[in-house]
């Protein structure tokens, strides 16, 4: 349960809002179908009520189901606190200074990274996004995107940068588990300066308790994780996600063998992969190189 309303963001009271409905609907004993006969709506939109999918929650929803699940009055306050931030606030991304720069699939994307309990990343070519310095960053869109100018640059390192918020956020910051190739730590990025500040970030970040870096050294030789790199995203009693993204673009997939392949494979990685604290004073080595 959210504990500061006002203060949570709308993705947060979106998921939130949702989880309780559902469990409310439970509780009282009444099947999807049934609501939705007695609210004369579409099950797709009590679907989105109870996933948290929709960008705003109408307060009149939100009271017509508390009224058929008989939710107690402290219970149909709290749901419409919820329901009003997703009416007065927006998520960052939806912003003006960021939306020329998000594609629709990766609008999706920032959705579910909100709203997760926690994110399971693997890469093997550079440092994972939500550990990436502001110049390493503009570092690697700049190659990757040549024909855009300085302002479009400007707004997908900023985008990048912003998303990292997540990880230092008072209220349930997102849990972080990264395994990384050895090369990440050796492969220059932008020159010696740039690459050295990026280690010592890293190094620094590592050390958050609610991020955990592990790194893959050479000498184990093959692993999962060489068909490329992948993001799982788990959520608290919701199945777990993965996306993946390439040149082509980028792809989100909740199908259960799909996600339990990548679950494997990640669970495999981190086995193979050195501790924590082995892997920190592998990044620290690095900084000595650059």
């Amino acid at each position: 349960m959210i504990t500061d309303v006002e203060s949570a963001t709308p993705a947060l009271c979106r998921l939130q809002l949702g989880r309780e409905l559902r469990q409310l609907r439970h509780e009282a004993g009444l099947t999807s179908t049934q609501v939705v006969r007695t609210l004369i709506c579409s099950p797709s939109k009590l679907t989105r009520l109870e996933t948290g999918e929709n960008a705003v929650v109408e307060t009149a929803d939100v009271m017509a189901l508390c009224e058929i699940y008989r939710a107690a009055p402290e219970k149909r306050a709290l749901l419409l606190g919820y329901a009003a931030v997703t009416k007065t606030k927006k998520d960052w991304w939806q912003s003006p200074e960021y939306r020329p720069a998000i594609t629709p699939t990766f609008k999706a994307y920032l959705g579910l990274e909100a709203t997760a309990a926690a994110l399971h990343k693997y890469e093997g070519e550079f440092v994972p996004g939500l550990l990436q310095t502001e110049d390493y960053v503009r570092t690697i869109h700049r190659r990757a995107h040549e024909r855009l100018s300085t302002d479009e640059i400007d707004r997908l390192v900023a985008v990048r940068v912003t998303r990292q918020e997540a990880l230092h956020r008072e209220l349930a910051p997102l849990k972080f588990a990264a395994v990384i190739n050895e090369a990440v730590l050796h492969r220059r990025v932008g020159g010696p300066a740039v690459m050295r500040a990026q280690i010592e970030h890293l190094a620094e970040v590592a050390e958050l308790p609610s991020v955990r870096v592990q790194v893959i050294p050479f000498r184990v030789g093959a692993h999962p994780g060489m068909n490329g790199a992948f993001t799982l995203l788990r959520f608290d009693d919701a199945q777990s996600i993965a996306y993946l993204e390439n040149l082509g673009g980028a792809s989100v997939t909740r199908r259960r063998a799909d996600v339990a392949l990548y679950e494997e494979a990640f669970n495999d990685l981190q086995i193979l992969a050195v501790g924590p604290q082995e892997s920190l004073g592998m990044i620290r080595e690095a900084i000595k190189e650059h």
